[in-house]
């Protein structure tokens, strides 16, 4: 029986989650496997691996291939360098100390790529709401000045009239005693 390193699709339409299985060649992509290794969920940025690397460096030891797939994330996780590691310390290349440091040393920089591509995507984020942000609080402040100019338009447009309309009324006020004079002696 050979043995597949491969992945199995869970979670709903155009959401896709993998389980990382150890399987049977021969069975169905999302049918019966040996164990669960690990999961991985490609939704988040950056996608989100985990993976019990002490079980799938057994698998890799007993002869389980991975697929493209699963080499890459095996890869990612620092399963193959264990595995070849390892290899090393069967042919007596180095010591088991060696073989843990060079894993941690790697283990260490490759943690720090990620948070650093974390940071990074929380700063552009942030930077992209901050802009968003100056942008909208721009368009107020063309939009309260066009507002408060229309507003003194209006007003200027409007002095010429209240003049008119005083005026009218002064002339009004004046000749209403004779108009009712002329009035009284038509009727």
């Amino acid at each position: 029986m050979s043995v597949k390193i491969r992945l199995q699709r869970h979670g709903k339409k155009g959401k896709p989650f993998y389980w990382v299985v150890a399987a049977d060649a021969r069975s169905k992509r999302d049918g019966k496997y040996l164990e669960k290794i690990g999961t991985y969920n490609p939704n988040t940025n950056p996608a989100t691996i985990d993976l019990d690397l002490d079980s799938a460096v057994k698998w890799l030891h007993n002869g389980a291939q991975p697929t493209d797939t699963a080499k890459a994330i095996l890869s990612y996780k620092g399963a193959l360098l264990k595995h070849h590691l390892d290899g090393g310390i069967r042919k007596g290349a180095l010591t088991q100390e060696q073989a843990d440091a060079k894993l941690a040393t790697w283990l260490d920089a490759k943690s720090g790529k990620v948070d650093a591509k974390k940071e990074g995507l929380t700063k552009a984020q942030a930077d992209a709401k901050a802009k968003a942000f100056k942008a909208e609080q721009d368009v107020n402040a063309k939009r309260l000045a066009a507002a408060a100019q229309a507003e003194a338009d209006a007003i200027a447009a409007a002095t010429p009239a209240v003049e008119e309309a005083e005026e009218v009324v002064a002339e009004v006020e004046e000749t209403p005693a004779a108009e009712e004079n002329n009035e009284t002696t038509e009727a």
